[in-house]
């Protein structure tokens, strides 16, 4: 029982507007391929930085130059602005169904009637 109305539950989420906002903006940033470019030169720069600090050695100059102009630049994408915001109100749902969830679990603990339906 518990495994169907977390399906249900899963079902809904999936047709909630924060939901299908995070789908349409993580489409448009698929179809943006310079964006792409740049974000995964970015998480090239970033792994590499990441590196650096692992072996006690610093970037170079023009490492660090590229990834504030690539940071400046994504972060001023306003399909990056969409995606981040979607993510941002998703989690924020997300966060509300675990409170409901968890004031059930809660008041399921303390009820002395069983019910398995």
């Amino acid at each position: 029982m518990i495994e169907k109305k977390a399906e249900e539950l899963g079902r809904l989420i999936g047709q909630s507007d924060d939901y299908r906002a995070i789908e349409r903006a993580r489409e448009a940033l698929k179809a943006a391929n310079e964006l792409r470019g740049q974000l995964t030169r970015l998480e090239y720069l970033a792994e590499s930085f990441a590196k650096h600090h692992q072996e006690g050695t610093t970037p170079s100059d023009d490492e660090k130059g590229e990834y504030e102009r690539l940071m400046s630049q994504i972060q001023g994408d306003s399909r990056y602005q969409q995606l981040v915001a979607a993510e941002s109100n998703f989690d924020k749902l997300m966060h509300r169904v675990n409170q409901h969830i968890m004031k059930g679990v809660s008041t399921g603990a303390t009820s002395q009637i069983i019910t398995l339906s």
